[in-house]
C-alpha cells in the first residue's frame, strides 16, 4: 500500500505542475511597460549617434519608427483575461486533476491484473541458461508434432537438433518422418543414412548404405552420401573400392570445398592419393606457353598418372582416363597398351575387370 501512495502522490504532483499554470490569472503587466522598453530603444540610438555608429539620417529614421509604435502602445494598453476565462481554466484544471487518476485506475481495474501476486526479486534476477532456453524450444516443437504429427517442416527442423544433442534414435524417427512428409530427397535421405551410422556408433550399416545408395540415385553428386559409401566400402575391407570413390570426389571438387581436408584424410588412410591437377600458377603459366611448351606439360601430367598406376593398378577410374589422356592426344598405340595393362591390374577381381571393360568399350576399345 505505501509503493501505491507514492505512486499517487507522484501523479498529483506531475498533474498539479502541468496543470497549475492553467488556473492562475495572468499577472496584468505594470503600467507602461511596452513603452517603457520603447524609451529605453529611443535612448539606445541616441548613444549609438553619439558615438557615430550610426549616422545622423539612420537615427533620425530609427526615432520616428520607434516613437510611431511608442504612441501606438500608449493609445491602445492591453486588457487583462476576462474573470470567466480564469473561472472556466481553473474548472479545467480541476476536472483534470481528479480526472486523470480516477480513469486511470479504472482502466487497470478492467485490463491490468490487480489480483496478480507478487513476483519475487530473486525470481526476476533469475535468468535460464542456454540449455534450459534450448529444452523448452525443443519441448515446444515436441508437443506441437504430437497434436500435428504429419507437419513436415516440424519434423525437418527437430531432427537435425536431435542429431546434435545425441539423441540419435530420436533424430532416427524425425529423419524419417521428414521424408515421408515432405517427400524424399538426397539430402534428406542423406541425412537419414549419417544419423542411422551415428546411431551405430560410426558403423556404416546394411541399412545405412541402402539410404546413400538412395540418394546418390536421386543425385550422383551428393557429397555426404559418396563420402559415406566410401566408408562403407573401407569397413568392408575394399579399400581400394574406398580410395575410388574418395579421389573421384576430390577430382571433381571446387578448391574451396569445405569437406576437401576430411576426404584427403580419409583417401590417405586408406593408402591411395589423390591425381594432383596443375596448379593455378601452372594453368595460368600454359595460356602464354607456345603450342610445343603446352603439348609438352600435358604429355608430362599424362606419364606421371601413368606412373601412378603401375603403383597402384587398381584405379579403374585412373585406367580410364590414363586411356582416354591417350586417345585425346593422339597416340593410339599408348592408349592400347595402357587399356591391356588395365585389364592384366585388375584381371583378379572380377568387378573391376567388368566396371573397365565398360568404360572401355565406352571409349571405343572392345577388345
Amino acid at each position: 500500500m505505501t509503493l501505491w501512495f507514492v505512486f499517487a502522490l507522484m501523479t498529483a504532483a506531475a498533474i498539479f505542475a502541468v496543470l497549475w499554470p492553467l488556473g492562475r490569472g495572468s499577472r496584468a503587466q505594470a503600467d507602461g511597460s511596452e513603452t517603457v522598453v520603447y524609451r529605453d530603444q529611443l535612448s539606445e540610438i541616441d548613444r549609438d549617434a553619439s558615438t557615430g555608429l550610426i549616422n545622423p539620417p539612420e537615427a533620425a529614421l530609427a526615432r520616428v519608427e520607434i516613437s510611431r509604435r511608442l504612441l501606438a502602445a500608449a493609445d491602445n494598453p492591453r486588457e487583462p483575461p476576462s474573470g470567466a476565462n480564469l473561472r472556466l481554466r481553473r474548472l479545467a484544471a480541476i476536472i483534470a486533476l481528479v480526472g486523470l487518476p480516477v480513469v486511470a485506475i479504472g482502466l487497470y481495474g478492467v485490463l491490468g491484473s490487480p489480483g496478480l501476486p507478487d513476483f519475487p526479486l530473486a525470481q526476476r534476477s533469475r535468468t535460464p541458461d542456454g540449455t534450459q532456453s534450448l529444452g523448452n524450444l525443443i519441448a515446444q516443437v515436441e508437443q506441437h508434432l504430437e497434436k500435428n504429427p504429419t507437419d513436415g517442416r516440424g519434423w525437418s527442423v527437430i531432427a537435425p537438433v536431435y542429431a546434435r544433442l545425441g539423441r540419435m534414435d530420436d533424430a532416427v524417427r524425425a529423419f524419417r518422418n521428414s521424408i515421408t512428409y515432405n517427400g524424399e530427397s538426397s539430402e534428406r535421405r542423406a541425412d537419414l543414412g549419417e544419423a542411422l551410422v551415428a546411431a551405430a556408433n560410426g558403423v556404416v550399416t546394411a541399412e545405412a548404405k541402402t539410404e546413400f545408395e538412395r540418394a546418390v540415385a536421386l543425385s550422383a553428386e551428393e557429397v555426404k552420401a559418396n563420402y559415406f559409401l566410401g566408408l562403407a566400402a573401407e569397413q568392408d575391407g575394399r579399400s581400394a573400392d574406398a580410395a575410388t570413390i574418395w579421389r573421384t570426389m576430390l577430382e571433381k571438387a571446387p578448391p574451396n570445398a569445405p569437406w576437401r581436408s576430411l576426404v584427403q584424410t580419409a583417401l590417405a588412410r586408406v593408402g591411395g592419393s589423390p591425381v594432383q591437377g596443375p596448379s593455378r600458377e601452372a594453368v595460368a603459366a600454359a595460356k602464354d606457353m607456345s603450342e610445343t611448351d603446352r603439348s609438352a606439360m600435358i604429355h608430362s601430367m599424362v606419364e606421371r598418372l601413368a606412373t601412378r598406376l603401375k603403383q597402384n593398378g587398381d584405379d579403374v577410374e585412373g585406367w580410364l582416363r590414363l586411356v582416354r589422356a591417350y586417345m585425346v592426344l593422339g597416340d593410339a598405340d599408348k592408349a592400347k597398351a595402357a587399356s591391356s595393362d588395365a585389364r592384366q591390374a585388375v584381371a583378379r577381381d572380377p568387378e573391376r575387370l567388368q566396371q573397365l571393360n565398360e568404360g572401355l568399350k565406352n571409349l571405343g576399345l572392345d577388345g
